[in-house]
């Protein structure tokens, strides 16, 4: 199920202008979202902006100061803990697995918890779901850091969450682990699970969010990535030739797209009102102009170039 066919019912989650304040302290201020159901849900931020804060909130762990918010069809407040966390998990940055027990035995302790009916057979969907029914027996403390993330996250999962929060769920792990919790995320989507996740890693948030929001004690942005591109950056061209022009006022100037220009070490970035309509008349131009082109594109900015600009934004605002 996509993020768009769940988009048509309820959402997962519903926030709205909640805070936290620790006394003096604003962990999170007046934020507000919606995640629909079977969402990836990106949730980006500096270190001590709020994000942990945000989950421990959303998952009953903790108390808001202020606002409301509906976790899996279900309001938030204290009388409503039970039923809020019978239907989400939590997979916290460090699993806290009891290391001399074995895979199985450490499934069955928190299927326990949980008052699970059928206990083996939740156990064994897990297990089936993170690949790692042939590891049952294994004592987690023998397992690799890896692995150990994927026995917490078949633990996230014996509830059959309707929503499941992962905070920071590859930190410290090595590119071949992190590419299997990536394809362990990726099938949890397409099952309609709803996934709430934390993560320092920009390049992790472009390519397994639909859409993202991005924290820092406020909420500053929220779209897809593409979106928050386009909000934050101007659209341009990145032109490269094999030798400077002689006058790039008047080859600029005589393309009607072109806003301004500025030249780079690498050649010139133009920024233009729609690249589809600038490019085949600048490339025109260019060859009036008689340049050699080696290429001419549209610039690429990634989601750690809005990261960055909305967090360096935050830092001089700080600073005045």
């Amino acid at each position: 199920m996509s993020a768009l066919d769940g988009s048509k019912r309820e959402p997962a989650v519903v926030v709205e202008h909640l805070s936290k304040h620790f006394a003096k302290r604003v962990a999170f201020d007046d934020v507000t979202f919606e995640v629909g159901v079977g969402e990836v849900f990106g949730f980006l931020g500096p270190n001590g902006a709020g994000k942990t804060t945000t989950v421990r909130t959303l998952g009953t762990l903790i108390a808001p100061s202020s606002g409301s918010a509906t976790v899996a069809g279900v309001p938030l407040s204290p009388r409503n803990g039970p039923a809020i966390r019978s239907r989400i998990s939590i997979m916290p940055e460090s699993p806290g697995l009891y290391l001399r027990l074995s895979v199985l035995e450490n499934l069955e302790c928190f299927a326990g918890l949980y008052e699970l009916d059928d206990v083996r057979g939740h156990i064994d969907r897990a297990l089936g779901a993170v690949n790692l029914a042939e590891r049952a027996r294994d004592l987690c403390g023998s397992l690799s850091k890896g692995l150990r993330q994927r026995v917490a996250l078949a633990r996230a999962l014996l509830n059959d969450p309707a929503v499941l929060f992962l905070d920071e769920p590859t930190s410290g792990l090595d590119p071949v682990a992190t590419r299997e919790v990536h394809e362990l995320i990726a099938s949890l989507r397409e099952r309609g699970v709803t996934i709430f996740l934390t993560t320092h890693r920009l390049e992790e948030a472009e390519r397994l969010c639909d859409r993202v929001a991005i924290l820092n004690t406020t909420l500053r942005l929220i779209g897809r990535p593409d979106e928050l591109r386009q909000q934050l950056f101007r659209r341009s061209l990145d032109v490269r030739l094999r030798a400077p022009l002689a006058d790039p006022e008047a080859v600029f100037g005589a393309v009607g797209e072109v806003q301004g220009w500025e030249q780079t070490p690498s050649g010139y970035t133009l920024a233009v009102s729609d690249p589809d309509l600038a490019t085949p008349a600048l490339a025109r131009a260019l060859v009036a102009a008689e340049a050699d082109i080696l290429s001419l594109a549209e610039s690429r900015h990634s989601l750690e170039d809005v990261y960055l600009e909305l967090v360096n934004e935050d830092v001089e605002a700080k600073s005045r």
